[in-house]
C-alpha cells in the first residue's frame, strides 16, 4: 500500500468520511434512544389505561348483572304468581359483589401505584441520562 502524504486529497476525503460516519452513527443512536423512550412510554401509558378500563368495566358489569338479575327475578315471580323476597336475594350476592368490588378496588389501587412508581423511576432515569448527555456535549 502506498504511503499517503498529509496534503493528499485521499487523506482529506478519508478523514471527512470518518467524521460523517461518526456523526451519522451518533444521530442513529439518538434516534433509536428516542424511539425506545417513546415506545416504552406508550407501553406504560397503554398498560395503565388498559388496567383502568378493565377495572371500571368490572365495576359497571357487576352493577348491570345485579340489575338484570333483579329484573329477571321480578319477571319470574310475576310469571309464577308468587312474591319474591327481594331483600333476601340482594343480601346474598350483594355481599359477595361488595367483597369482589373491594378486592378489585384494592388491586386497581395497587397496580396504579406500581405503574406510578415505575413511571417516576423511568422519568428520573431519562432525566439523568439527558443531563449526562448535555454535560458531555
Amino acid at each position: 500500500m502506498e504511503l499517503l502524504e498529509p496534503n493528499d486529497p485521499k487523506v482529506e476525503l478519508l478523514n471527512r468520511s470518518a467524521k460523517y460516519r461518526q456523526g451519522l452513527e451518533e444521530e442513529l443512536k439518538e434516534i433509536s434512544d428516542r424511539t425506545e423512550r417513546i415506545i416504552t412510554d406508550a407501553l406504560i401509558i397503554g398498560g395503565t389505561l388498559a388496567v383502568a378500563y378493565f377495572v371500571v368495566r368490572q365495576f359497571t358489569a357487576s352493577k348491570r348483572r345485579k340489575k338484570r338479575s333483579q329484573r329477571l327475578a321480578i319477571i319470574k315471580s310475576q310469571a309464577d304468581g308468587s312474591e319474591v323476597n327481594e331483600e333476601q336475594e340482594s343480601t346474598g350476592p350483594g355481599v359477595m359483589a361488595q367483597i369482589g368490588s373491594a378486592i378489585a378496588t384494592q388491586a386497581a389501587v395497587f397496580l396504579l401505584d406500581l405503574a406510578k412508581q415505575k413511571l417516576s423511576e423511568y422519568i428520573e432515569e431519562k432525566l439523568a441520562e439527558k443531563a449526562d448527555h448535555h454535560e458531555r456535549s
